[in-house]
């Protein structure tokens, strides 16, 4: 299965990754995480891993892939047309220096901003749909994608190589309209979506229950303060806490079963 972890920025993405991460892993999942948010930083440092090479680097760097979506460009089918992958990839064809594991977990990181006025990221957006759509898996291997904040993935075409997308929700309207649009966008492409509401207690999630289909929502996560502290400090995130574990564990048994 190849899940997609989408919200606004803050609302707890990588960190919901992580965890499900681990709870996949513990399920006896092999489990590799896919970060397409091109200004993350820090998702490694959750998993306890170096970061890898990027995998937009190890297939020429964005400038010569901006060369290619440029010259496809030229024609009305080109980019229609245009493919990276020679061959549908399994997990063990990813290149291993595009790889960073913790035991049963593997990061791979599609590509980051590292120079001011080094372009738009829309090659990372490029590879990261064609990656996902090309990937293979076996049955006891499981996908998450992290992505950047906002909807701009939803407008690339990132989703097309999933199958579920797991939004994260913050207590702000901004979480909820984003939310409605985002619904939306997926029963157009007739992908399952579920929410997780995050930093609530039960009044806050009350409330933005009224503004969400109830049925999706299948998990709803207190504020945290090991969390907290492990976010602040780039700390792996081990273990979980009482009131935390078996909202995660219901996560995983939803999806897995979805």
């Amino acid at each position: 299965m190849k899940m997609l972890i989408c919200g606004k920025g803050g609302s707890g993405k990588s960190t919901l990754t992580a965890l499900l991460a681990q709870q996949y892993e513990q399920k006896g999942k092999d489990v590799v995480v896919v970060d397409t948010d091109e200004s993350n930083l820090g998702l490694h440092r959750f998993l306890g891993v170096n970061p890898p090479t990027d995998l937009m680097d190890h297939m020429g760097g964005k400038q010569e892939l901006m060369g290619k979506m440029m010259s496809a460009m030229k024609s009305s089918e080109g980019m229609m047309n245009m493919q990276l992958f020679e061959k549908v990839w399994k997990i063990q064809d990813i290149p291993s220096a595009c790889i960073s594991e913790n035991g049963r977990v593997k990061l791979v990181s599609i590509g980051k901003i590292h120079q001011a006025g080094e372009g738009c990221a829309c090659p990372m957006g490029f590879i990261a749909k064609q990656f996902l759509k090309n990937l293979k898996l076996a049955s006891d291997e499981m996908v998450i994608v992290d992505t950047e904040a906002g909807l701009e993935h939803f407008g690339r075409g990132v989703e097309e190589g999933t199958d579920a997308v797991l939004m994260v929700l913050d207590p702000s309207y901004e979480s909820v309209l984003l939310a409605k649009k985002a619904a939306d966008m997926t029963a157009s492409m007739k992908l399952p979506m579920y929410f997780v509401l995050n930093k609530v207690t039960p009044e806050i999630a009350s409330q933005m229950k009224k503004e969400l289909p109830v049925e999706k929502i299948i998990g709803e996560i207190p504020l945290d303060q090991d969390i907290l502290a492990a976010g602040l400090s780039g700390k792996t995130l081990s273990g979980f806490s009482s009131a935390i574990e078996p909202v995660v564990q219901n996560i995983v048994s939803v999806t897995m079963n979805s």
